[in-house]
């Protein structure tokens, strides 16, 4: 009788109806990211409060923290079981997409993703082939943040040029000490290559890196002026050398002793990266000053991407509702409440409004200040994902602190980098 009766409930009513079946099982997406706690809860509440909207949907979280994640990543991908939803790195996009089909085509979600909300330039960042290979959920870039105690002490203004920053370092060295600098640059990371890159478009308007040649564009005499720039700043006491950054083991730029007793005048770093300001004693702390720019420059060659992208995996059974999902986390009130800023500043206008709205997210915040400067400045030439490649970065980290150990010349450290990271380069492109 029991049999009967439910097959009684699904006979066709009316006008060709049907009761809905009873003891349907809900549909199940897998979404992943990487971060710490606070990002985890964050991102579990906005997912809950998506399931509550969706009671006929399950998303299983798939959290962990950076180590790690990429390698896992790898495997899914490589074995057509990523989840329906990942958080992924920019210059991940050259690794696994490079023809654009490594990720599902989130244009073809249009009409279940406001794509208006997010600036043309960092949809570009995530196109390849064509095809929008993610949602960017915030922009990030290489910022000037300067100690504005430190340089009252110094007797110095902020330099607006290079020659003035190089001139800086003796007026540091001479009226406050040795150990005293008007910046750092970490010594684990881009910042070194990207830096120096600045200086590069700035004077001769081209990128470093042709992707079509995959090859690097610099005569001999353009990476003796790219080096010799590292140099410059070095000799004249700017910036501490990777040799004297490495006395202290593999600490963080914003560990060390000098930085956290106020004796570094500033740092080159992302935008949204609140660390080194955070790790300063007051009085002491961190404002947004001038980018370094040479005279008559047209692009201050400024370090900008992606701080990360929400991506639907192209083996994704429902890329409908994994495009919806993410359309809820970074347009819906419901969502952008939940997530906060543990992304950095959204890119998304209808998000900014909402914080912006509940307090959360106002001009005074240095994140905030930074990310202007980097919409300010970003230019034509754009940067190259493969700065971020660990090989790649591995050999230049190596060839800079050979120089300064000074195992290497200038001229060989200019003829040797090329040599060796064009062969890397090959074969990573």
């Amino acid at each position: 009788m029991k049999n009967m009766r439910l097959k009684a409930l699904c006979l066709v009513l009316g006008a060709g109806m049907l009761w809905p079946a009873v003891g349907q099982s809900a549909t199940e997406l897998r979404m992943s990211w990487w971060g710490g706690n606070q990002r985890h809860q964050a991102t579990t509440e906005a997912i809950k409060a998506f399931e509550a909207q969706n009671p006929d949907v399950k998303i299983n979280t798939e959290p962990s923290g950076w180590d790690g994640y990429l390698s896992r990543l790898s495997t899914q991908l490589a074995g057509n079981t990523e989840p329906d939803v990942m958080q992924i790195n920019w210059n991940w996009l050259v690794m696994f997409s490079k023809n654009g089909d490594g990720f599902y085509d989130i244009n073809r979600q249009s009409a279940n993703i406001d794509l208006s909300q997010f600036s043309s330039q960092g949809k570009q960042l995530v196109t390849m082939n064509g095809k929008l290979n993610g949602v960017p959920v915030a922009m990030t870039g290489r910022s000037m943040y300067y100690n504005p105690e430190l340089w009252k002490k110094a007797g110095v203004a902020y330099p607006q040029t290079w020659e003035q920053m190089i001139a800086a370092g003796p007026a540091f060295k001479n009226t406050l000490g040795d150990d005293y600098y008007p910046f750092i640059l970490a010594n684990h990371d881009t910042t070194i290559m990207t830096f120096l890159n600045s200086y590069m478009v700035q004077k001769y308007n081209i990128p470093m890196i042709d992707p079509q040649k995959k090859a690097f564009t610099y005569s001999r005499e353009q990476w003796l002026d790219y080096f010799g720039m590292y140099k410059k700043l070095v000799d004249n006491h700017v910036i501490p050398s990777m040799k004297y950054l490495s006395a202290f083991g593999k600490a963080n730029a914003w560990e060390i002793k000098p930085w956290l007793d106020g004796k570094i005048g500033g740092v080159h770093t992302w935008s949204t990266d609140g660390t080194f300001a955070g790790s300063l004693r007051a009085p002491a702390h961190l404002e947004v000053g001038p980018y370094p720019m040479l005279p008559g420059a047209t692009d201050a060659g400024i370090f900008f991407k992606p701080a990360m992208m929400f991506s639907i995996g192209k083996n994704s059974k429902h890329p409908e509702l994994a495009a919806k999902l993410i359309n809820f986390l970074l347009n819906d009130p419901q969502g952008i409440k939940a997530m906060g800023l543990q992304r950095g500043v959204p890119l998304s206008a209808e998000a900014v409004k909402v914080l912006q709205q509940d307090g959360v997210l106002d001009n005074s915040q240095i994140q905030v200040q930074g990310l202007a400067q980097v919409d300010q400045l970003m230019g034509k030439i754009e940067p190259s994902p493969w700065f971020e490649n660990p090989q790649l970065l591995s050999y230049f980290l190596d060839a800079v602190q050979r120089y300064d150990y000074g195992q290497l010349t200038l001229e060989q450290l200019a003829d040797e980098f090329p040599q060796r990271a064009q062969r890397v380069l090959k074969k990573i492109m």
